[in-house]
C-alpha cells in the first residue's frame, strides 16, 4: 500500500531529514546491529497511528499485539536454549515521512530493538530505509506494496527491507486474469488513484495483463467525493466492467455513485478495499458484484487451520471480525519470529538475514516463502462482496 497523505511536498526535507536522523540511529547501535539483552527480545512498531493512514495502522496494531500476546503466553521465542519474552516498542510515524525517518532512528538507536514492524505506506517505509539500513535492523512492513520499495536504485535488494504482503504488479497482473478468464469481460474501463503509485501502479500492470479492450481510462485523487463526471463519461461505452484500484474511502463511493447512475457492471479492485468500511460508504444495497484481490480473507478458515484460529482469537480479543491488514501485522510478527528462532540469534543482522532465507512458513495470508526480492510468495485471493458481505473468496493459481 502506498498513500499519498497531501504531503508529497515534504519529501525532500524528510529525506533530508532521513539522512541526518541515521546518525543519530548508529550513536547507540553497535557496529555490528542491536542485539538485546537477558530475557526479553524488544521488537519495535513503526506504524501509522494517526494522521491519514491511522486507520490502516489501528488494524496493524491490533495484529500486531495479539500476535506478541499469544507468543509471550505461550513461553516466548526460544534462542539458544531458553525462552524470551517479547517486549514491544511501540511508536506513531503521524503518517509522515519525516516521523517515520525520526520512529526509525529512535527505534534502531536508543531504543535498541532488534527487528521492527512497519510502516505501512511505502513513502512512509522507504523514509525509513536510511536509519535502518545504518543501524542494520530489519524492517518487515504489513502493507508496502510498490514494487521497488524492497529494492535499491541498482537493483539489488534492500538487504533489511522485507515485506508481508504482494507487491502492486502481483496484484494488478491478478485482477487482470481474473477479469478475462472469470468474468470473461472484454471491453474493461479503469478508474485510478493517480494521487499515489498505489493507484497508478496497479492501473499499469492491470492494462498490461488485460487481454481486452481499455476502453476508457479516467482518474481521480485522494480525497475526492464526487466521481459523476468520471461514471457519466463512461457509462455509455458498453463496458463489461470496471477496474478501481484504491482505496475504500474513494471506491466505496465509486461503487455507490456508479450504481445510482445505473452502471450495474462489476466492479475490481485491490486490497485497499480490503475493509468493512467500503461496504458502510457504498451501502449494502450497492455492494454486490465488488471484487478485490487480496492477501486474506474472513473465508479462508475453511483451508488454512492457521488461519480460522487466528479470526477466532480476534474475535475474542477485539470483538469484530478480523481485517486484512490485522491478519498482515500478525504475519509480520511470525515472519521475525521465524526469523529469530533460525538464527539462534537476537542479533538484528542474523535476523535479517534468516528472515531473506524463510520458506514454506505457516501464516494466517498463507504458506509463505521470502523470495530473492524480499517479497513473499503465497496464496493471492480475491474476495467477492454481495449485499456488503464476503461472501467467496477464489484463490488464484
Amino acid at each position: 500500500m502506498k498513500i499519498s497523505v497531501k504531503k508529497m511536498m515534504m519529501g525532500a526535507v524528510a529525506l533530508m531529514s532521513a539522512v541526518a536522523l541515521a546518525g543519530c540511529a548508529t550513536s547507540t547501535a553497535s557496529s555490528k546491529g542491536n542485539e538485546s539483552k537477558g530475557n526479553t527480545i524488544k521488537i519495535g512498531m513503526n506504524m501509522e497511528l494517526s494522521g491519514a493512514a491511522a486507520g490502516y495502522g489501528a488494524q496493524m496494531k491490533q495484529g500486531f499485539q495479539l500476535a506478541v500476546k499469544q507468543i509471550n503466553a505461550a513461553g516466548g521465542i526460544k534462542v539458544n536454549g531458553k525462552k524470551m519474552k517479547i517486549e514491544t516498542v511501540i511508536r506513531d510515524n503521524k503518517s509522515t515521512t519525516s516521523g517515520s525517518a525520526s520512529v526509525a532512528a529512535q527505534l534502531a538507536g536508543s531504543d535498541g530493538v532488534s527487528a521492527i514492524v512497519g510502516p505501512a505506506t511505502t513513502n512512509d517505509g522507504t523514509a525509513a530505509i536510511p536509519n535502518i539500513t545504518k543501524a542494520q535492523v530489519a524492517s518487515v512492513s504489513p502493507s508496502a506494496t510498490d514494487p521497488d520499495y524492497t529494492l535499491q536504485k541498482n537493483g539489488k535488494v534492500q538487504p533489511y527491507v522485507f515485506r508481508a504482503c504482494f507487491e502492486n504488479n502481483f496484484q494488478g497482473e491478478t485482477a487482470a486474469h481474473f477479469v478475462d478468464n472469470t468474468l470473461k469481460a472484454k471491453r474493461v474501463a479503469i478508474l485510478e488513484d493517480n494521487s499515489s503509485d498505489y493507484g497508478t501502479g496497479l492501473a499499469k500492470a492491470f492494462k498490461k495483463a488485460f487481454s481486452g479492450t481499455i476502453v476508457s481510462q479516467q482518474s481521480f485523487q485522494e480525497g475526492d467525493k464526487d466521481f459523476n463526471a468520471l461514471l457519466t463519461a463512461i457509462k455509455d461505452k458498453q463496458i463489461d466492467a470496471i477496474y478501481a484500484p484504491g482505496y475504500y474511502s474513494e471506491v466505496g463511493l465509486i461503487i455507490k455513485q456508479a450504481r445510482a447512475a445505473g452502471i450495474t457492471v462489476p466492479i475490481v479492485g485491490s486490497d485497499g478495499m480490503a475493509d468493512p468500511k467500503l461496504a458502510e460508504i457504498a451501502g449494502n444495497a450497492n455492494a454486490s458484484d465488488i471484487y478485490y484481490t487480496t492477501p486474506f480473507s474472513s473465508k479462508a478458515g475453511a483451508t488454512n487451520k492457521l488461519a480460522k484460529t487466528f479470526m477466532a482469537d480476534f474475535k475474542k480479543e477485539y470483538g469484530t471480525e478480523a481485517p486484512t491488514f490485522s491478519a498482515l501485522a500478525y504475519d509480520s510478527v511470525l515472519m521475525i519470529k521465524q526469523a529469530i528462532e533460525s538464527a539462534n540469534s537476537t542479533n538484528s543482522v542474523k535476523i535479517a538475514k534468516a528472515l531473506a532465507k524463510i520458506k514454506n512458513m505457516p501464516a494466517v495470508t498463507g504458506e509463505m516463502t521470502v523470495n530473492a526480492h524480499h517479497d513473499p510468495e503465497k496464496p493471492i485471493m480475491i474476495e467477492e462482496l454481495k449485499a456488503g458481505k464476503v461472501v467467496s473468496a477464489i484463490e488464484q493459481k
